[in-house]
This record gives C-alpha cells, structure tokens and sequence, in this order.
C-alpha cells in the first residue's frame, strides 16, 4: 500500500519543482533570486521528506536542516519585498540593514537543531529542553512569516496589493499551517502525524497562489518596453521567413511530384513567389495595415477613451450659440491643431458655415464629401501630397491643396450621411497621426455631428417658422383685401344706378375712407408683422349694430335682437368686427333672398353669446368636424380663401371664448359665439388673456 505522505510530499515536491523551474525567467528581478531560492528549497526538502517515507530510518537532520533553509528563504522573500515595499532596497527595512540579524537568526537557530544530534554527553533535562526549544524555533519562525505577511499587505497601496495579494495568500498559508502543526506539538510535546502527512497537500494547494502573485510583481515591477519600430520589423522578418520557407516546401514538393517538367516548375514557382514577396514587402497599404495590426494588438493604447469621451461630451453640452465655431474648437486639440473649418452641405453644395482661427472661404470642397462617404477616411493632406496613390480617387481642390497650413479633412457622419466635413490646419509639434489619431477624429466626429445635426435641424426649424408666420400674415391680409375688394365692386355695381343721388355719393366717399385706412392698416401690418392692434373694451352691442346696417345692402337683411343693457368685451374692435361680419356674410351667401338671417346677443354668467342663425341650406356634421375650420379649405372655389372661419375662430380662443356650430343639410346653421365680457377677472391658467391680444408674428 503506497503510504500518504509520499504522495502528499510527492505532489509538494513535483509543484514547487515545476514552480521553481517558471520562476527562472524572473531571476533579473530585484527578489528574483529569492523566489527562485524559496521555491527550488521548498521542493528539495518535500522531495526528502517523500523519500525518508520510504526508509525504515528518515534522515531527520536532514530533513529539518532543508526546513530550516526553507523557511529562511521565504522569510528572506518577505523581508525583501517588505524592504521594496518601504522605499529602500532589497537589504533595507525603513533604513535598518537587516541581514546580520537574519545570519545571526539562522545560525542561532541551526545551532539549536544541530546540538542535541551531537555525541555529547547531556543532561536529559536539558536535551529535553533542546527538543522544547526546536518546536519552538518552528513556531516563531512561522509566527515571523505571518507578521512579515500581514506587513506586507496593510502598507501596500492600492495598486501594490494588486501584485501582492496572491503572494501573501500563498505564503499565508504555508505558515499558518505550520504554526497550527507546531503548536499542537508543543503543546502535546510531540507531533501530530496526521497533520505531519497533510502538510505536503497544503504546501501544493498554495502553489497557484504564488504563481499568480509572482507574475503579477513581475508585471508591476518591469517597466521594459519594445519599441513599435522593432515589433514591426522583427514581426516582418519572422513572416518572411515563414513566407519563404513554406514556398521552398511547396517548391521541393514540386520538383519531387513533377518528373521530368518538376526542376522547371520548382523554379518557375520560386520566382513567381520571390516576386510576389517582393510586391507585399514594398508595398505601402500592406505595411500601413500591418503596423495598424501591431500597433492595437501589441501596444498600451495611447488615449484613455473614456476620460476623452466624457471631455469631449460635456464640452459638446456646453456649447449654446455659435455651434459651428464650437465644434472646431473643441476637436482641434484632439490632434494639437490651433485652428480650422466647418463646411456643411446647403443647396446640393458644401459651403463653409463656420472658422476658428482662419479666416472663412468661399471656396467648396469639390467631391471630397462624396469621398469621404464612400471610404469614412481621415485624410492627412501631407500624406496625399507624398502619397497620392493612397488615397485613390481623391480629388482635391486647388485652393485646399495649395495651402500648406491646412492639415487634415475630418469627416462629421450622422445615421451614415457626411452632414460636415472639418479641415484642420497644421499641428506646431504633430505632423503625423496613427491608427489611434484617426480613430478619436472619428469617433469624435460622429458625436459632434449629431450636435451639428440637431443645430441644422433647429435653424431650419427656425427659418420655417419664420416663414410660416408669414405665409399666415400674408393669407389673412389677402383675405382682408378679399373683402375690401368686395366691398369696392359693389360700389361701383350701383354706381351707375344712384351716382346722382347725394346721399349715395356721400355714403360711397364714406366706404371708400373706411377702405383706405383698412388698407393703411394690412400695409402697417405686413411691415411690423403684427396682427391687430392693442386690446381695448368694446361696446359690443354698437359693434353689432354698425355690422348689421353695413351688411343690410345684401339680402336676405339680417336682424338684430339685442338686450337693453350695454354688451361689453376686452378685444380688438377691428378683428372682432370682422369675425362677425364674416359670420353675417356667410349667413347670408347660404342663404335664398326669401330666407332669413338673424342675429341675437345675451349676456349671462359674466358671458356674451352672439348668435347668428340662418335658414340656408345648411351642412352636415361631417363637413362641419372634418372641413369648416380647415385653413385653405373652401367650397366657394375661387372666390373662397378657406381661411375666415379658421381666423375667426383663432382670434375668439384668443380672447378666451370659442365658437360652436349646429347645422343640418336643408334646416340652416347657427353659430353661437361665446367671449368673457369686460368686467371678467380671468386667470391666464384657466384660458383667458389679459392685456393685448395682438398675435405677434416674426418675419
């Protein structure tokens, strides 16, 4: 039967061998040396202690002489890296040189071991106490290791117990194991053998503990870096060794299947692939992407992309007016720029909108936006000037390629769309960008592009409300001079008829002022831009009867019914005046000349409700929902603007109130108009206005 504690050593021994044997590439380390030492140590004693299992008699001078190496060696290791850790070197502990004291620990200890082994003549009280003094060794040697472990852990700082952890993990355990073992022993004054036999197993379970604590100190500790020009021509070379020794097989292969034609073909293949090595090696795109390969694979990147990230967003959201000249600013010190130029696409052409540092040009970018489309490439201009053939079917404009200040052009893309395209101008102390440069610009690019994009969208925005308002401007002021025209041409209907009647030239004069001041006013209006003017308190109850009497020259002669008191409300006496008259008018266009149109006004609940009914032809509730109140919707053809009903309406929400329609096809139709009247207190939050209603419309 195979006893325990051979396979338990075994292993022991076997892992710290293998341990010690990867450890050898960390010799040039400050504590290389000791970590070597302590593993080699460590697995020459379990290798002893496995073989005196296999002995009647075990080499027990031996076996505690290696012991007591083997833990010196991994104090020695702590006490180093304790020292590292400190700020002095590998033989100083916060300026106290503390190797005569470990020599003279050892040897103090070895002597211990060593007397009660020597043909001495002894008291057995004493040789007791030797055997006493020995476990204790072993305890306080463990109870040292465990101190230097706990040292070692608390003063590292964050970043040393990255590399450290492992380490005191590792060496924790073997010590704390020995320290319960020992002290068991002496507490019972012998050992524990099967604590004895399990040893081997902990000192193996430690073993991965150690190798990642050592590889992670040999990563904090070397700060050796190849340079990128080495890798590239090391990694060049490897490959074309590769290339050609796998060509000379296939041209052996060749020659040996190829009979009486295989020297031919051998040599056929072999220059035809010399050629083609040739052409990859010298070829400039090949290198390019290679050194790209080597350089995101092989290297520390330069940039922190999340610290440059949140920069760069937050400079974004500072941004309020000149957006353009913003974004430029922003991007020219990704690359060391000082200055440079936004062109944005308007009207089928990129045209600069915006400069920082360079004066603007009239000047476009021809079809590089179509280039940098199709390719999303960040072009460097001196690279083009040396290399053109790089940049195939690019075609520059004179003007960018004859300026030598100007640098780089930076596509801006938004949802796979060139919206921008930045040109940047030379750099003082970067003439050149790697794959990392090119990256950022573009990334960056494609951020601030949806900020220019949401910039374009708003001034656009903008420009169409603009012009929006005055397209509405410009509709009620037609629909006004509708009116007025109307009112003209039926002067001069009944011209010929009563122009010898005095009392009708009087009364033409009188209409013809009323529509030259109307007229004053619309032409006023189209030059401020604003619609009415400045709210008053209205006599409605004489607003209506002057509306009536103008309107009784049509048929059928609309009637008035009025209450006793005055009917009074806060509104522009012109606009309102002309919301009613439209109602009355349009009454009366529905209307046979036998029907009747009426119009009666109430005041109750603070309200005034104006009704105007007729007895027409009426409408259905679908064109009554879906059409009457539809701007630019008309059935009177092309006598008809389609906007009075929508304009009266607006203006009467304005004022707080609202007009309803009841109608039926063949029954007639009322409209009943609802205002606050004067004396209303409102509040704004509950639908009304105070002080003017005038519609204020920017041009």
């Amino acid at each position: 039967m195979i006893d325990i504690g051979l396979v338990s050593y075994g292993i022991a021994a076997l892992s710290y061998g293998v341990l010690a044997t990867l450890l050898l590439r960390q010799w040039k380390s400050p504590v290389g040396p000791s970590v070597f030492l302590a593993s080699l140590l460590t697995a020459s004693w379990a290798g002893l202690v496995a073989w005196g299992t296999t002995l009647e008699y075990p080499p027990i001078a031996a076996m505690q002489t290696l012991e007591l190496c083997r833990n010196g060696a991994w104090l020695l290791l702590l006490l180093q890296l304790n020292s590292l850790q400190s700020g002095g070197n590998s033989w100083t502990y916060s300026g106290w040189h503390w190797r005569p004291a470990a020599v003279l620990v050892f040897g103090a200890s070895l002597l211990i071991l060593w007397v009660p082994r020597l043909p001495l003549s002894l008291p057995v009280s004493l040789r007791a106490l030797l055997i006493d003094a020995q476990l204790s060794i072993w305890l306080l040697l463990s109870i040292a290791a465990l101190l230097l472990v706990e040292q070692l852990y608390r003063n590292a700082s964050p970043t040393g117990r990255w590399s450290s952890k492992f380490i005191c993990l590792g060496i924790g355990a073997i010590f704390a194991y020995d320290f319960f073992m020992y002290a068991e022993a002496l507490l019972f004054r012998q050992l524990n053998a099967e604590l004895w036999r399990a040893r081997g197993l902990v000192l193996a379970a430690a073993v991965p503990w150690l190798a990642v604590g050592m590889v992670r100190h040999q990563a904090s500790q070397i700060d050796l870096h190849v340079s990128r020009q080495v890798v590239f021509h090391s990694v060049t070379l490897v490959a074309t060794g590769l290339y050609l020794l796998c060509m000379a097989l296939i041209g052996y292969y060749l020659r040996y299947k190829g009979g009486d034609w295989g020297g031919v073909l051998q040599l056929a293949f072999l220059a035809t692939s010399s050629v083609l090595l040739l052409s990859i090696l010298f070829s400039g795109r090949v290198r390019a992407n290679v050194r790209v390969f080597l350089d995101k694979h092989f290297f520390s990147y330069r940039y922190d992309y999340r610290e440059e990230w949140l920069k760069f967003t937050e400079s974004l959201a500072r941004l309020s007016d000149d957006v353009p000249r913003g974004i430029i600013e922003i991007m020219c010190p990704l690359v060391g720029s000082s200055g440079g130029l936004l062109f944005a696409q308007q009207q089928e052409r990129f045209t600069c909108i915006g400069n920082y540092h360079l004066p603007i040009t009239p000047e476009g970018l021809g079809n590089v936006p179509a280039w940098l489309k199709e390719t999303g490439w960040v072009v460097d201009l001196n690279e083009w000037r040396r290399h053109p053939e790089i940049y195939n079917g690019l075609e520059i404009p004179d003007w960018l390629a004859e300026r030598d200040d100007l640098w780089l052009l930076v596509p801006l893309v938004f949802r796979d769309q060139i919206i921008s395209t930045l040109v940047l101008n030379r750099a003082e102390l970067k003439d050149s960008l790697n794959w990392e440069d090119r990256d950022l610009l573009k990334t960056a690019g494609r951020q601030a592009a949806t900020h220019l994009a949401q910039y374009l969208a708003s001034q656009a925005l903008v420009e169409a409300r603009q012009f929006d308002a005055f397209n509405r401007l410009s509709a009620y002021v037609v629909h006004d001079l509708k009116n007025i025209l109307a009112q003209q041409s039926l002067l001069i209907a009944n011209a010929d008829r009563h122009k010898h009647n005095p009392a009708f030239v009087d009364d033409m004069l009188t209409t013809v002022a009323n529509s030259v001041n109307r007229m004053q006013r619309l032409m006023e209006q189209m030059r401020s831009g604003l619609r009415g003017q400045n709210a008053t308190t209205v006599q409605l109850d004489a607003l209506l009867s002057q509306i009536s009497q103008e309107r009784s020259s049509a048929s059928p002669t609309p009637t008035l019914d009025l209450p006793d008191s005055e009917l009074r409300v806060t509104a522009d006496a012109e606009r309102l005046g002309t919301v009613f008259a439209h109602l009355i008018q349009n009454a009366q266009e529905a209307t046979a000349a036998d029907g009747q149109v009426s119009v009666e006004a109430t005041q109750s609940n603070n309200w005034v409700t104006v009704s105007v009914e007729d007895s027409g032809s009426g409408m259905s509730e679908d064109f009554v929902q879906e059409r009457l109140f539809r701007p630019f919707d008309s059935t009177k053809g092309l006598t008809g603007m389609g906007i009075g009903a929508f304009e009266s309406r607006e203006y009467i929400r304005q004022l707080g109130g609202d007009i309803r329609v009841r109608s039926k096809p063949g029954e007639g139709s009322v409209f009943t108009v609802t205002i606050p009247s004067a004396h209303e207190e409102r509040d704004e939050g509950a639908g009304g206005h105070e002080g003017s209603t005038e519609e204020e419309i920017n041009v």
